[in-house]
């Protein structure tokens, strides 16, 4: 499928993976790609500095089933990558997260159906396999109604990804090291054996663009991914740095942080299919018969194993290493130029 001639809208456009998708496409044939966000300080930062009349900037907020509807008319894609995703500020306020992560996805995929869009990819994480906390558990909820919608959305092909942490991202561990590093102070592991798939935004940006080539509607993709310890990624981050004597301090899990996160859940590995470089997890479409939820089981699902952090490829200080010297992130640092994380 092509987005020659295509109009393709990104909720919360603003954000990192918004970014990176105009860096992706502005050059191409494609006709307009709509920023849809309620920030307008960065939708007018982002104007000026891609200066590009396919650019257009919808303000408004995916709570608000109006201003979506407006949005998405005349669109042939949408990438929904509108969310809350700080875990402590979910904890705090679950409410705002279910609004935002649940209703704001019910109504993005109302106004899609609606207005006849061909095709929306949903932007999920693994926080959501296995829930602890109130991000989690609104990203598992909004990966629901992305499944329930797909039932009956017509025209409509509605799938979706999740991936685990993209590195150097605002408010990820990354950037806090490097800010520890730079001020002096020793760097803060919760626990050094704790695991974290890794991800850069390139790979983000490649899973969304797979799943959109290749999904039906109700499935929901993930990209294989390399994991590495905390431990062994301040290492290489100090390693990096020239500074590998750099203290650091143990300071123990905070609240609603896993061990390892999982990208797939052992049901879900049950019945996935290897795709090489990915994995495809099908809807399930069984209707409320009873008999088949309670009454029979699956050896299948018996015999799984969830895809977690700790059974996936575990890098070590020298993979580590090579994988942030291609974040430009790092890159920037290293030259003396001004860095900032990904929004």
């Amino acid at each position: 499928m092509t987005f020659e001639d295509k109009t393709l809208l990104v909720t919360g456009g603003t954000g990192s993976f918004g970014t990176a998708i105009l860096h992706r496409f502005l050059d191409t044939p494609i006709r307009e790609i709509r920023v849809f966000s309620r920030d307008e300080k960065k939708q007018d930062d982002m104007r000026k500095r891609f200066a590009n009349d396919k650019l257009k900037f919808y303000l408004g907020d995916v709570r608000d089933y109006g201003s979506i509807l407006g949005a998405t008319r005349g669109v042939d894609f949408i990438f929904h990558a509108a969310a809350l995703k700080q875990v402590p500020s979910c904890e705090f306020h679950p409410m705002e997260a279910v609004k935002t992560n649940v209703i704001g996805t019910e109504n993005v995929l109302e106004a899609a159906i609606a207005n006849g869009v061909q095709r929306v990819v949903c932007l999920s994480t693994d926080k959501a396999v296995y829930p602890i906390n109130a991000m989690g558990i609104s990203k598992a909820l909004m990966e629901k109604v992305m499944v329930a919608k797909s039932r009956a959305s017509g025209a409509t092909v509605i799938c979706g990804t999740r991936y685990g942490n993209v590195m150097a991202s605002r408010g990820s561990v990354i950037p806090l090291f490097v800010e520890q590093l730079r001020s002096g102070q020793p760097l803060t592991l919760t626990d050094p054996d704790m695991t974290r798939f890794m991800m850069t935004l390139e790979d983000a940006v490649g899973l969304v663009l797979y799943a959109f080539e290749h999904g039906e509607s109700g499935d929901i993709f993930v990209q294989k991914a390399p994991a590495v310890t905390i431990g062994v990624l301040a290492q290489a981050l100090l390693q990096v740095f020239g500074q590998p004597q750099h203290p650091l301090q143990v300071i123990g899990t905070r609240h609603g942080e896993k061990k390892y996160e999982a990208l797939l859940s052992r049901e879900e590995m049950a019945g996935a299919q290897d795709l090489g470089g990915y994995y495809r997890v099908v809807p399930d479409l069984r209707d409320l018969n009873y008999g088949k939820f309670v009454e029979q089981g699956e050896r299948r699902i018996s015999d799984a194993q969830d895809y977690n952090s700790d059974n996936t490829h575990r890098l070590d200080v020298g993979e580590m290493k090579a994988l942030l010297l291609k974040l430009r992130f790092i890159q920037d640092l290293l030259a003396g130029r001004d860095a900032r994380p990904s929004e």
